[in-house]
């Protein structure tokens, strides 16, 4: 089983899918590591992030092995590791150089040991449009950008990361501009995606939600 989890920064993406990882026993797949490491990679060696070119050379020398090394330097979930991620991302260059390792993880998934799974959750953007088209289950999950962006601020105050909430705002709707003005696969939900709004529900609410939905499917297949 293939289920995508899709839509802005902070809605609450990554949470459902680790959560829905472990209780279907599937591997779990964040497609935003890709763009961060690129973008990190970059942002380390001092290039810039709108050079499209520079940027399809990181993104076609990018390894899992080294995805997951950069994954251990601080910035890689800061807010400087964010706002690169979504410049690059923004590339067609970058997004067909990354396409094909995003896609090739539903076809042989496998859990962080190396062991095969029965299925995958994809976490991130353009996974239920772009990366997955055909996966069994699509979610779509957004929030206010407000609800949003004190999320992520609240992320930066608790791993001791100095910023301030307005800064934080600013950026996301900056990145939420990005994303939904690409070239290529501007940001918007999949016509099959199953769409729910976070800002005013809790995690455990959300999880009902989606468990019924995907519970349905099985006992249905």
């Amino acid at each position: 089983m293939i289920i995508t989890i899709d839509g802005p920064a902070a809605a609450g993406k990554g949470t459902l899918a680790g959560v829905l990882a472990k209780t279907y026993h599937l591997a779990y797949f964040d497609t935003g590591m890709v763009y961060r490491a690129v973008g990190l990679d970059m942002y380390l060696n001092n290039d810039s992030p709108e050079n499209e070119n520079k940027a399809e050379e990181y993104a076609l020398n990018l390894t899992f092995s080294k995805m997951n090394q950069l994954a251990q330097n601080p910035d890689f979930r800061s807010a400087i590791g964010g706002k690169y991620a979504s410049i690059v991302s923004a590339h067609p260059k970058v997004r067909a150089a990354l396409l094909k390792m995003q896609q090739n993880f539903a076809l042989n998934p496998t859990f962080a040991d190396g062991t095969p799974a029965q299925g995958a959750i994809y976490d991130g953007r353009d996974t239920g449009t772009v990366v997955c088209p055909n996966a069994d289950i699509k979610f779509f999950i957004t929030a206010s950008t407000e609800v949003r962006a004190m999320r992520r601020f609240k992320e930066f105050e608790a791993k001791g990361i100095e910023t301030d909430f307005q800064t934080v705002l600013n950026d996301m709707k900056a990145r939420d501009e990005r994303d939904a003005s690409r070239a290529t696969a501007p940001m918007k939900p999949a016509v099959d995606a199953i769409i729910f709004d976070t800002s005013t529900l809790s995690i455990d609410e959300v999880l009902a939600f989606a468990l019924k939905i995907i519970d349905k499917k099985i006992k249905n297949s």
